[in-house]
């Protein structure tokens, strides 16, 4: 009876150890660049892993910081009905001959005499007036308009996010909430520069883009190099997408001179018309 009795409280005690550990092995927190993510769970508030973020999710990502940059003032999107119009239909062409063509990409104006555009996650592009009225002609324009798709086709604001949750601490092991999302998005689509390498990148995929368009090519390097030559004053668009000299050099080895004014959208005129007499 009494080697029962102590089988059985081995036995007990055995299980109650086995219990303890995987207790600790399941409630001890995690590594974390910030808050562990056992502090997230009990708050309530959900945990966004970048890395496997889908396209719908992406999208209403970029909804959310849309709606944002608009509630706080961050710009004034145009009511010019006709201009918004031309510059979908630039951005349309462009998307579809994208690496995410089933993206539901949102192309809005922007009004502000700058010469600046920006993107966010989930295909949201913003076109200033400004840089309307600085392009020459529909080729530049939609050079420009093919290299923020392609900031978007290759996820380099989610990229971006995640250094910048990272350096400010706001990241565990597990993501990043929800809300910071949608805060870092904000502060990405206004303030801070594209790496080097991504805007070498966004250069080369959206130059890529713009050719199967049908766009002639010679309009990125055109008007990459009127940026450069804005001297005291360099225009807003420096200030999120820097390097332009490299660029410049950059596009022009890349665009085969024989091919380069191969395309739509050459037509001065023909810009003057339908698209700064909106203005």
């Amino acid at each position: 009876m009494k080697l029962i009795h102590l089988y059985r409280s081995r036995l007990l005690y055995g299980l109650l150890a086995t219990l303890i550990t995987g207790s600790i092995v399941i409630f001890s927190p995690q590594p974390s660049y910030g808050q562990s993510w056992l502090n997230w769970i009990f708050q309530g508030v959900q945990v966004i892993q970048l890395s496997n973020l889908s396209d719908q999710q992406e999208v209403r990502y970029g909804q959310q910081i849309n709606q944002e940059l608009v509630r706080s003032g961050r710009f004034r999107p145009s009511r010019n009905r006709a201009l918004i119009q031309r510059i979908e239909g630039i951005g349309r062409r462009i998307s579809q001959k994208s690496s995410r063509p089933n993206l539901p990409f949102t192309f809005q104006v922007v009004e502000d005499n700058s010469i600046n555009a920006f993107a966010t996650m989930g295909g949201f592009v913003y076109v200033n007036t400004g840089l309307v009225r600085a392009a020459e002609n529909e080729a530049e324009l939609a050079s420009v308009v093919a290299h923020e798709i392609a900031h978007i086709t290759e996820r380099h604001s989610i990229k971006q996010m995640r250094n910048v949750a990272i350096s400010q601490g706001l990241m565990s092991a597990t993501g990043l909430s929800e809300s910071n999302v949608v805060n870092i998005g904000v502060q990405l689509a206004v303030n801070l520069p594209h790496s080097r390498e991504a805007e070498l990148e966004a250069d080369q995929i959206g130059l890529r883009d713009l050719k199967k368009a049908g766009y002639a090519p010679i309009g990125m390097i055109t008007f990459m190099k009127k940026l450069t030559q804005k001297g005291s004053s360099p225009p807003a668009l420096l200030s999120t997408h820097p390097a332009t000299s490299q660029r410049v050099e950059f596009l022009t080895r890349a665009v085969n001179p024989d091919i380069a004014y191969q395309g739509d959208g050459l037509d001065n005129q023909a810009y003057q018309r339908e698209f700064r007499s909106l203005l």
